[in-house]
């Protein structure tokens, strides 16, 4: 096209200032694709940095929870290993009520059977289980071949005339002739224990428990919840974006060099029609919004790198996490070590201390027997003393009758020889049988030479027919025990 020189010189100011706003948006929109290729650079630099870290967390992290899981498991073990011993020892509690309780019962029982006076001497070393004589002691453990009715069947009687109305409130029991110290001192030594089995439990009570809360804490130190931002989506989007600005910046550069092409014809003397010059000012007028467009754009890829590098400190933090997590994981192993090891030694003495319980226990239903047989045996001794004075009555009574019958024959005797000598003797030489003048043999009927004649106790019909009854009511018999 052709116009006036005059014309192209007037266009020329309005094409310099085009040129100039083309050239300067230009370099904009240069320096803001350089700063969005930057920063998408340094984007995708920071999502290879955190798949690498995610990956490394999530490697640790399942190792960190299988490790747990063996943790969990010990921490089930030693609970299931607690529980069975608690089994054990609440047996072996039930099994101590059932035998202290029958030894109680049995005691109370000889509390309340009186023993004559005549059954005991004064002498407090006659006792029937006294401390010297009664309970031969090894380790605790009684002899039950010793009889605890030796001292009765030992004791000299004295004999006592019956009376009525004898007040029994001063007689003795036949729990006065227990050793009560002794019975104190077994059932004393068996507290003892049972107080150092709980001791010895109680050091593992909050084993279970402490590990368990350990391997929660060290599983939630691991946030396994936090999952990185989606990598993927960001980075498409950004390069949606830079795809957007680099048309953006073809377009500006397409501007500038029909501006800066223009200008140039306006200086050759080219003039421009009035609707290309219209067209330049409409583009012109373009660029403040492409240029907000390409500073809104720069911000979008600004906000997805900050994501990313928030992500990728969120990463680092929690492989530092995990990192310290694994070394708790380490320490938790020499602790579990340490945890096991001393469980198998309280299991092992308790092992030790309730075989040892097991054993008292035998020495107390030992006991149980022992005083069941003792209370046995003296309603049978009271039931001997009767027969052994019914007995001794028969036998004086023979005795007496023999004598009686004897004095008799003797006097009919001496009556039978006076009367014959008084009628023959006067014709019968004096030199001719001497003894027809003797008298009949007088006899004397008395215990054998070193024998003296049976005293027994005085045993009131009451207290015999009371040993009668316990006995035919089987309080004599001992009850078979139960397998320990």
């Amino acid at each position: 096209m052709s116009s006036p020189p005059s014309t192209a010189r007037a266009d020329q100011p309005h094409l310099v200032s085009l040129v100039l706003q083309s050239k300067k948006a230009l370099q904009h929109g240069e320096q803001f694709c350089s700063t969005a290729n930057a920063l998408t650079n340094a984007s995708a630099q920071c999502a290879v940095d955190v798949l690498a870290l995610d990956a490394k967390v999530k490697w640790i992290s399942e190792a960190v929870i299988e490790q747990l899981k063996l943790a969990a498991s010990v921490a089930k073990s030693i609970e299931h290993k607690r529980a069975q011993l608690d089994k054990q020892i609440r047996e072996w509690d039930a099994v101590r009520v059932e035998r202290t309780s029958a030894l109680d019962t049995i005691l109370e029982s000889l509390t309340a059977q009186l023993v004559p006076p005549g059954f005991h001497q004064t002498s407090t070393d006659s006792s029937l289980f006294g401390s010297q004589h009664s309970l031969d002691k090894v380790n605790d453990v009684i002899d039950p071949t010793q009889s605890p009715s030796a001292t009765v069947r030992e004791n000299v009687f004295e004999k006592k005339l019956a009376t009525k109305h004898v007040d029994r409130s001063t007689w003795k029991t036949l729990r006065d002739f227990v050793d009560e110290s002794a019975i104190e001192q077994v059932l004393d030594a068996m507290e003892s224990d049972r107080t150092r089995l709980d001791d010895i439990m109680s050091t593992t009570y909050d084993y279970p428990e402490t590990l368990s809360t350990t391997v929660s804490s060290i599983r939630d130190s691991l946030c396994l919840s936090d999952r990185p931002p989606p990598i993927e989506s960001l980075l498409v989007s950004q390069e949606k974006t830079t795809t957007g600005m680099a048309r953006h910046l073809e377009s500006l550069a397409l501007h500038y060099d029909q501006m800066a092409n223009a200008l140039h014809d306006s200086e050759a003397g080219i003039s421009h029609s009035e609707e290309e010059m219209q067209a330049m000012h409409r583009d012109t007028d373009e660029l403040p919004a492409i240029m907000t467009e390409l500073e809104e754009d720069v911000h979008s890829i600004q906000e997805a790198h900050e994501k990313l590098v928030l992500a990728k400190t969120v990463a680092q933090a929690q492989l530092d996490a995990s990192r310290s997590a694994l070394d708790d994981l380490d320490e938790l192993g020499d602790i579990m070590s340490d945890m096991l090891q001393k469980q198998q030694d309280v299991e092992a003495d308790c092992e030790d201390l309730l075989e040892g319980l097991q054993q008292r226990l035998l020495v107390v239903e030992d006991l149980h027997h022992r005083f069941v047989q003792y209370q046995s045996s003296f309603n049978k001794l009271l039931l001997e003393i009767a027969r052994r004075r019914r007995y001794r009555e028969a036998a004086e009574k023979i005795v007496g009758g023999m004598m009686a019958q004897l004095d008799t024959m003797s006097s009919e005797e001496r009556q039978v020889r006076e009367d014959f000598n008084a009628e023959h003797g006067a014709h019968i030489p004096a030199d001719i049988c001497l003894c027809i003048e003797n008298p009949p043999t007088r006899w004397e009927v008395v215990p054998w030479a070193g024998d003296t004649r049976e005293v027994l106790p005085e045993v009131d019909g009451d207290l015999l027919t009371q040993a009668k009854e316990k006995l035919a009511g089987g309080e004599g018999i001992i009850p078979g025990s139960d397998s320990m």
